[in-house]
């Protein structure tokens, strides 16, 4: 394919700005959709997409019917991981029409399962649904697509008091992390942005060929918690436990997000449900495309000291 410019919507996001990063490298026109404004206010991803080589950024509303026709017009691959900026199934929609229209030959869907369809009594995730009836959509029109199921983000643990991944410091210096998980079930792990830049530049090497119609788990291990807590504990050198407890909330969250951690809750603490369903498995399609993915005991020694001082903390001093 001679063309390649690649059009990713929501470009500072932690999927979409490992993919602009990896692919503006290796030589791909890089097309990238930002919501914040271009000014001195910018977030540090968007300044940093700025400066990169080989990225055009392009900032606006995905509400805006005008702005999405001119997104894809001459690309032929794009990147789509939409988040609930408002009707985020109209947005999927709008998008994947306008890249049929625009003739994009290789669409990659970050998409989420609906445990609702499976017919085992399990409720559906209001965050994840709504990617699913998108990519039901995809389907139905004929674009041709590769979907993409992430696994938990290594890189969504904190020692804030954010819910579901808060690793709380202990009076002893260690940490413990609160959740409604089994402690001895596995889970599927990523680390979004060291990881998915590489794997879905693969994808689309490897082309619509090979991956049309694919569902593809995109996790690089599966670990219980008590293995995510050992993990951190050789990373740190810090001791770490795992404790099986309902989600607490202690800061202001969204109502969207708060539906979502009581299905999340019900759907994994008391089902204990396969994270992606029945259907999808990881790792091994996720090795076929990056070998060099960053496991858990590696991303808390040299990722997660590094967040934390960003977010202000200084426990690692």
């Amino acid at each position: 394919m001679t063309n390649r410019t690649l059009v990713i919507v929501n470009t500072t996001g932690r999927q979409g700005a490992s993919l602009a990063r990896v692919a503006a490298a290796v030589g791909y026109n890089v097309r990238a959709h930002i919501t914040t404004k271009l000014s001195e206010k910018d977030g540090a991803v968007a300044k940093e997409l700025r400066q990169l080589q080989n990225i055009e950024l392009v900032q606006g509303s995905l509400e805006d019917g005008k702005l999405i026709s001119r997104l894809f017009v001459g690309a032929r691959l794009a990147f789509i991981n939409t988040i609930s900026w408002g009707d985020e199934v109209a947005i999927g929609k709008a998008l994947a029409d306008a890249a049929k229209k625009a003739g994009v030959q290789h669409y990659v869907y970050s998409s989420m399962p609906d445990h609702a369809v499976f017919g085992r009594g399990w409720p559906s995730l209001p965050l994840w649904s709504c990617k699913f009836t998108v990519e039901n959509y995809i389907r139905q029109i004929g674009l041709p697509a590769t979907f993409v199921y992430m696994g938990i983000y290594n890189n969504n643990f904190t020692s804030l008091p954010y819910p579901l991944f808060c690793m709380k410091l202990q009076p002893n210096g260690g940490f413990q992390w609160t959740a409604p998980f089994h402690p001895d079930k596995k889970l599927p792990w990523l680390d979004a942005e060291h990881d998915v830049g590489p794997a879905v530049v693969q994808i689309l090497k490897d082309g619509i060929q090979k991956w049309s119609g694919y569902r593809i788990g995109l996790a690089y291990q599966l670990l219980t918690p008590k293995e995510v807590c050992a993990a951190f504990s050789r990373g740190l050198k810090r001791p770490c436990s795992y404790k099986r407890g309902p989600i607490t909330i202690e800061v202001p969250i969204p109502s969207g997000y708060r539906s979502q951690l009581e299905g999340i809750q019900e759907l994994f603490g008391k089902h204990e449900a396969p994270y992606f369903g029945p259907d999808i498995q990881a790792p091994a399609d996720a090795l076929k495309l990056w070998e060099g993915y960053r496991g858990m005991e590696e991303y808390a020694r040299e990722a997660f000291p590094l967040e934390e001082a960003a977010n202000g903390l200084t426990w690692m001093q």
